[in-house]
C-alpha cells in the first residue's frame, strides 16, 4: 500500500484514500478527533495540546487548486499540535518554469517537513509522491479521485449525531461524477456499514456507478424517502461543460433540497454539504440554516478530525473519545 513500513498505530505510512482504510483505522482517527474535541471544549487549544509528537515539527501544506476550508483546516490544526506550516503555492513555485512533480517533491522534502499535506487536479498525484518521499503524504483532495478526511469528519459528524454509523441510511445528491468527495464517502460509509444511495442528473453520474455498492435514484423525491442522513454536493461547472447538465433553474427544480422535498427525509435526519454550496441551487437557505442542518459542525469537526490523522501519522497514541 505505501513505501515504507508506518511505526505508528495505524499501520500506514501515508493517508492516501478512504478506499484504503479498514474499520479499525476509521474507529481509531474518529475516537481520537473525539478526544481532541472534548479536550478543546475545556480548555484552551493553544495550552490542551503541548505534548503532542507534532510539537516543533513541520506540516507541508501543498495545495495545487484553489481551497479555503481543507487548507486554513490543516493550518489550524497543525498549529494547535504545537507545528509549524510551510505554505507552498504552485503560482509562485517552479511548477510554473517547467520544474516536474518528481523533482518538486524532493525539493520539498529537502526542506525536511515531517508531514506533507497534498491537494492536486491529477488522480493519484499523492500516491506518486507517497512513492518518493520517506514522510507521510495526507491526500487534501486528488482530482475526481478521493477526498479522505472530508468523508472522515463527515463520518465524525454523522456519529456525534446519530450514535453511530452503521445501519444508517445516507443519500448523496448532486454531482457525483465529478466529486472527491462522494467517492470518499461511498467508501467510507459503506466501510462503517452505511448504506448508500446516490441521486442526480444521469449525466452528472459516473458510468456504472452502481458498480460501487449503491442504489442509484435519479427522482430526488423517492431517494430521500427514509434516509438519516442527506448530503448534498457542490455542483462544480468548473469541471464540466454547460451542456452537461441541466440549468440552474432545471437543477434547483428537479434535485434541489427545500422545506418541501425535506419533508419526505426522516424527522431527525441530518443535512450535511461539504462546501462551499451555492444557495438556492443545492439546497434552499431554510434547509441550510435549519435545525437539522450540520453544516457549520462539519467545518468544525473538520479541524478536530485532521488533528487527529495529522497526530496518528507521526506516532501519536489513540486517544480515547467518545463514541464508537
Amino acid at each position: 500500500m505505501t513505501s515504507l513500513t508506518a511505526p505508528n498505530s495505524l499501520g500506514i505510512k501515508s493517508l492516501l484514500g478512504a478506499e484504503l482504510l479498514d474499520r479499525g483505522q476509521i474507529d481509531k482517527i474518529i475516537k481520537t478527533a473525539f478526544a481532541f474535541k472534548a479536550a478543546s471544549e475545556n480548555a484552551s487549544p493553544d495550552t490542551v495540546f503541548k505534548n503532542s509528537p507534532l510539537k516543533g515539527k513541520t506540516v507541508a501544506l501543498v495545495f495545487f487548486e484553489d481551497s479555503t476550508r481543507t487548507r486554513i483546516s490543516f493550518e489550524v490544526a497543525a498549529k494547535r499540535l504545537g507545528a509549524n506550516t510551510l505554505i507552498f503555492s504552485p503560482s509562485n513555485s517552479s511548477t510554473k518554469k517547467g520544474e516536474t512533480l518528481f523533482d518538486t517533491a524532493r525539493t520539498l522534502e529537502a526542506m525536511k517537513p515531517d508531514v506533507i499535506v497534498l491537494r492536486h487536479p491529477s488522480a493519484g498525484t499523492p500516491y506518486h509522491f507517497d512513492q518518493i518521499l520517506k514522510v507521510p503524504v495526507v491526500n487534501a483532495g486528488d482530482g475526481f479521485h478521493e477526498h479522505p478526511t472530508q468523508a472522515l469528519l463527515d463520518l465524525m459528524t454523522i456519529q456525534e449525531f446519530k450514535g453511530k454509523v452503521e445501519g444508517r441510511n445516507v443519500l448523496i445528491i448532486g454531482d457525483i461524477a465529478h466529486s472527491r468527495v462522494a467517492r470518499s464517502n461511498i467508501y467510507a460509509l459503506q466501510t462503517m456499514g452505511a448504506k448508500v444511495r446516490v441521486c442526480g442528473p444521469p449525466t452528472l453520474l459516473p458510468p456504472k456507478v452502481e458498480n460501487l455498492g449503491v442504489e442509484v435514484f435519479w427522482n430526488l423525491e423517492e431517494a430521500v424517502k427514509g434516509q438519516d442522513v442527506v448530503m448534498l454536493l457542490r455542483i462544480q461547472f468548473e469541471r464540466f461543460a454547460g451542456a452537461q447538465a441541466p440549468s440552474k433553474s432545471e437543477y434547483a427544480r428537479f434535485f434541489g433540497l427545500n422545506a418541501r422535498t425535506i419533508g419526505l427525509c426522516e424527522k431527525d435526519a441530518l443535512i450535511m454539504h461539504p462546501g462551499p454550496m451555492n444557495r438556492g441551487l443545492e439546497l434552499s437557505t431554510e434547509v441550510a440554516d435549519g435545525p437539522q442542518s450540520v453544516i457549520l459542525s462539519q467545518v468544525a469537526n473538520g479541524v478536530m478530525l485532521r488533528m487527529a490523522v495529522l497526530h496518528l501519522l507521526v506516532g501519536g497514541e489513540v486517544l480515547g473519545g467518545k463514541r464508537g
